[in-house]
């Protein structure tokens, strides 16, 4: 039986700095798809969209080339890692940033990093597409998903007086 290899920290290293340059590009990302829920003290990870397919039942699966194809675009990875996947694609004037992951829990771990930023997202099985806000539900009658809007770590604005 030929020696398996063991993982090295090396591995990890690299999954760690692939994932936290993910979660900077989503950064960067969630700031210029703006979204209008800045200064929200709470974290809701909860989608305030409750259909997760549309009607004519189709669900992309979790592979970032795919996704893209079905969006329109060709995608260009920018990260490969064992936790996830990460490309983006131009569709004319729009960018979108696709993540796939290889199992759910990985997801849902970055959706809970990303819950820091806020923003929009659409969120299917195993994958996670980001892009301005008014992009995302167009979206959903090609590759299925919900919408979830996450809120942002910070203050929060006073309540106005009624």
């Amino acid at each position: 039986m030929p020696h398996q290899p063991q993982r090295t920290g090396v591995s990890r290293r690299r999954r760690g700095i692939a994932l936290a340059a993910s979660l900077g590009l989503l950064a960067l990302a969630t700031a210029c798809g703006g979204g209008g829920d800045e200064g929200k003290a709470s974290v809701n990870t909860k989608p305030t969209s409750v259909s997760s397919a549309p009607a004519a039942g189709v669900v992309a699966p979790a592979k970032v080339e795919v996704i893209a194809g079905l969006i329109g675009c060709t995608a260009s990875i920018r990260i490969d890692a064992d936790e996830l996947r990460e490309g983006v694609c131009q569709k004319g004037k729009d960018g979108y940033r696709i993540t796939t992951f290889p199992e759910e829990k990985y997801k849902e771990t970055w959706l809970e990093s990303a819950s820091v930023y806020g923003g929009k997202y659409l969120v299917g099985m195993r994958w996670v597409v980001s892009a301005k806000p008014a992009l995302l539900e167009p979206l959903r009658p090609r590759i299925g998903g919900t919408v979830r809007e996450l809120r942002g770590i910070g203050p929060s604005a006073a309540p106005s007086p009624s």
